[in-house]
């Protein structure tokens, strides 16, 4: 009896479980690795309006694969400008979701040569030292090419809507401790809900879509 029960639960339990092939791809950050298009465009469509950006995979390989990957599989929809530096840059990439965000905190990638400058416009991962970029990105504001040497490789940059960047919410201005802007380990740790509550008016995407 006690084996045949167990047999029966067991049964039970696999109606109700997740077929792999349903779980987000988001899960499982190693297995996201399409190679880009030589060029392709991705839309914005974010709380201020749309803006596209154009992406170059010759100027940052392995950042232009990353950035291909993630915007397939819908890791930037929903997400906010979590730090917006007026007369410096914008920034975004931490999922509103604490549990995909788990999963890409140290989903790390080698760094690029830097073959572009962080000049305005121009799109770029952030990182924390060598070879730390994860899905965190900036546009540049102005013109930050000191960057450069700090081994900030551009892949990207926007060809259309960049007043609608321009207009993003900068009253955070910068992240806590250092300004009155977000912490980022909260917000890795309890996603957007932290946000909504003590930066009501951050602007956010909507949607990212690559374009055809």
């Amino acid at each position: 009896m006690t084996s045949r029960w167990i047999c029966t639960l067991a049964a039970v339990l696999a109606l109700f479980a997740v077929p792999a092939a349903a779980q987000s791809p988001l899960s499982n950050p190693g297995a996201l690795r399409e190679q880009a298009p030589a060029t392709f465009k991705v839309r914005f469509d974010t709380s201020k309006g749309p803006f596209v950006v154009e992406v170059t995979r010759a100027w940052a390989p392995k950042g232009a694969d990353r950035f291909y990957n993630l915007v397939k599989n819908g890791f930037y929809d929903n997400v906010r400008f979590f730090r917006v530096i007026s007369g410096f840059m914008v920034q975004f990439g931490i999922s509103g979701d604490p549990g995909v965000m788990a999963n890409w905190r140290t989903a790390q990638i080698p760094d690029d040569p830097v073959t572009q400058s962080n000049t305005r416009g121009m799109i770029t991962f952030a990182m924390a030292g060598p070879n730390t970029r994860t899905s965190q990105v900036f546009i540049n504001f102005a013109d930050n090419s000191r960057l450069d040497q700090s081994g900030f490789a551009p892949f990207g940059k926007v060809v259309s809507g960049m007043n609608v960047v321009d207009a993003l919410n900068a009253e955070y201005g910068e992240g806590a401790p250092r300004g009155r802007g977000p912490d980022q380990s909260r917000l890795q740790s309890e996603g957007n809900a932290y946000l909504a509550k003590d930066f009501p008016r951050m602007d956010y995407i909507k949607k990212a879509t690559i374009e055809r």
